[in-house]
């Protein structure tokens, strides 16, 4: 074991020397750091017009945002740092060299998934001083940014891993780079779309009854509550498809932090605003809708008003165990395919591929 991780560590120290001998990775960085400095300080200006910033509400925002711009980076960058991290060393004749060393492909294939991980966490690190800040104006828990980053951290681990993978998969390192990109679209967008469009697809007949008045008292009184509307109409059917969203990144984080309600019973950041519009699309629809205005306007209560974010949250189902383990099984599937397709001696090498 201690000699695996021996090849594993030589493998690593090669790929992170190699990737940070320019100068192109410094100006990205610098240019990630410039851009999360900008974002941090308009939206400390944007909480402070809203008059926030003293109560706790700016620090969670703030946070959220900063830690969603590192995860749409990350996955931005990832793709191209790892999509040609095997094929690219074939292009190169490198490859084969590495190969007839004591270096074993699990070695390779691990070492150039790490050094990948590694270089886009540094989006990670390089995002540090501006999360201090956030967690200074204030309003955070310490689970709330231990799991944020954590699951920030696993998840620009997984697009490593599945950039690496395809790079060991397919000979060319432009259609892995670009079928990276577009598993990451899949994740990240399409899932989305296919929440949108089967909730759209997907449709049931609603009756709605609306019972009103149509005289009143000069104080605004209905009187004489008889009147009854009846009409029915189709509605979406997003409820039949939320599971779709458990596999978006983005969705996953948010469904993952503890929410954080305010004094109006909201969320006051990203994770808790996500986190409630996915629980909410949960909630199956009410088919036979009555409203009373005139119970209402005595009552003052509408039935129809649905929950309170803290209903939904806790009548609910959390997906983001789902999301997170589908997407370690798909990183480790991409990975084993690397060594799979990469291993020596090989029987039969495809068509146009460079041994040396």
């Amino acid at each position: 074991m201690t000699a695996f991780f021996s090849g594993v560590g030589v493998v690593l120290s090669l790929e992170l020397r190699q990737r940070v001998r320019g100068t192109a990775w410094y100006v990205l960085l610098a240019v990630f750091v410039a851009l999360l400095a900008l974002v941090t300080v308009l939206l400390s200006y944007a909480f402070t017009g809203f008059g926030s910033m003293g109560q706790g509400v700016a620090g969670g925002g703030i946070y959220s945002t900063i830690i969603y711009f590192v995860l749409l980076l990350g996955t931005l960058v990832a793709p191209a740092l790892s999509g040609n991290a095997i094929n690219g060393d074939r292009d190169a004749g490198t490859l084969a060299t590495t190969q007839v060393t004591l270096v074993t492909t699990g070695q390779i294939v691990i070492g150039k998934f790490l050094a990948s991980w590694i270089t886009a966490l540094a989006f990670l690190a390089a995002s540090v001083p501006f999360l201090i800040y956030a967690s200074l104006v204030g309003g955070l828990t310490g689970t709330t940014v231990a799991v944020s980053l954590v699951i920030l951290a696993v998840e620009l681990g997984v697009v490593a891993a599945i950039g690496v993978g395809l790079s060991g998969i397919l000979s060319r390192p432009l259609f892995s780079i670009v079928l990276t990109y577009l598993m990451v679209a899949a994740l990240s967008v399409g899932t989305l779309i296919a929440f949108g469009l089967g909730g759209l697809a997907s449709q049931s007949e609603q009756t709605v009854t609306n019972t009103y008045s149509e005289t009143y008292t000069e104080d605004g009184e209905p009187i004489d509550c008889s009147q009854t509307d009846t009409y029915t109409t189709t509605i979406p059917r997003f409820d039949r498809f939320w599971g779709v969203l458990v596999a978006n990144p983005y969705v996953l984080l948010a469904d993952a932090v503890p929410t954080q309600l305010g004094t109006s019973g909201y969320p006051e950041d990203l994770f808790g605003q996500i986190k409630l519009a996915v629980r909410t699309a949960q909630l199956e629809p009410d088919l036979n809708q009555v409203f009373n205005s005139c119970e209402v306007a005595e009552t003052g209560v509408d039935p129809n008003a649905g929950p309170l974010p803290q209903e939904v949250i806790d009548t609910t189902v959390p997906g983001w165990f789902v999301g997170l383990l589908a997407h370690l099984i798909l990183a480790a599937a991409a990975l084993i395919g690397a060594w799979a397709r990469t291993r020596t001696p090989i029987g039969r090498l495809s068509k146009g591929s460079r041994i040396a």
